[in-house]
């Protein structure tokens, strides 16, 4: 079975970093494009970036950009997103998926709180 674990949430003051991982295994990881998506209480769940499997191409949310990065590692088939300059209303749980418009399998998410 598709098993996605993300790790790296937590607690962080305004202007702060983190990096979330998304662990894949149970699927080719390479023959798909993994996203992020986020979920605030009361808000729907929505993407914040992707990346394809083999090219690399990103997309990100407006709110997002320049801020955050996705990125991949094809041999430890883990995703990642470095977040940068986080903000209040970064705050959500973040969950990571397979594919990149439509997605098939979601990981448990992991929280992350800016305040401070």
């Amino acid at each position: 079975q598709v098993q996605l674990v993300e790790s790296g949430g937590g607690l962080v003051q305004p202007g702060g970093s983190l990096r979330l991982s998304c662990a894949a295994s149970g699927f080719t990881f390479t023959n798909y494009a993994m996203s992020w998506y986020r979920q605030a209480p009361g808000e729907e769940r929505d993407l914040v970036a992707a990346i394809s499997s083999i090219s690399g191409s990103t997309k990100y949310a407006d709110s997002v950009k320049g801020r955050f990065t996705i990125s991949r590692d094809n041999i430890k088939n883990t995703v990642y997103l470095q977040m940068n300059s986080l903000k209040p209303e970064d705050t959500a749980v973040y969950y990571c998926g397979t594919g990149w418009t439509k997605i098939v399998s979601w990981g448990q998410g992991t929280q992350v709180t800016v305040s401070s």
